[in-house]
């Protein structure tokens, strides 16, 4: 008896390390993920994501900025489900590969822009876009508590539909009319 319960001791102290060392290292991913579209509860943050969109550059002309890679902007919402005044945190993009992505501070040109200092009152919410530098590619965005303690994962799968560009689709020529004859102005 004596010699099969020294022989279960190491295995039992070598059971109890492995499971210690998995837990340590699932830490990292624990973070719950939320699919695009659900309510992702974060601490005293309720955060949802509505939509994505990326683009080549924000404004027209000279004025126009452009990406080091695209513009990538998730419209969301964040609500204030605390008694006091916070600030919503910024935001990261993590892709398949674990790079992440800071959210840019600059909004010039960017729609119905959030803001990066997004201060929301109890019960209130803010909504909008922030705004990547990002590859296209598949990410889940991170988001955190008002601490930035808690962090939650927000899928964000890989969609182009929202980038359709505006083409003007070509007159035809008036009868008896060819399409040299016709002024710039003229249908």
């Amino acid at each position: 008896m004596r010699t099969t319960s020294c022989l279960l001791l190491p295995v039992a102290v070598a059971a109890v390390l492995s499971l210690s060392s998995c837990s340590r290292g699932g830490s990292e991913t624990s973070e719950k993920v939320y699919e695009l579209g659900a309510r992702a509860e974060v601490g005293r943050i309720i955060y949802t994501v509505f939509e994505t969109q990326w683009l080549p550059q924000l404004g027209t002309g000279d004025t126009a900025r452009v990406p080091k890679n695209r513009f990538f902007l998730i419209r969301l919402s964040a609500v204030n489900s605390g008694g006091d005044n916070m600030l919503v945190p910024s935001m990261t993009l993590r892709d398949d590969q674990g790079n992440t992505v800071e959210e840019l501070p600059n909004g010039d040109g960017v729609p119905q822009w959030i803001g990066y200092l997004r201060k929301v009152a109890p019960a209130d919410s803010v909504s909008g876009n922030v705004v990547f530098d990002a590859e296209p590619k598949h990410y889940q965005l991170r988001v955190t508590d008002e601490n930035g303690e808690k962090a939650a994962l927000i899928d964000i799968p890989l969609n182009f539909s929202a980038e359709t560009p505006q083409l003007s689709l070509p007159t035809t020529p008036a009868p008896g009319e060819t399409p040299d004859m016709r002024s710039p102005g003229k249908k």
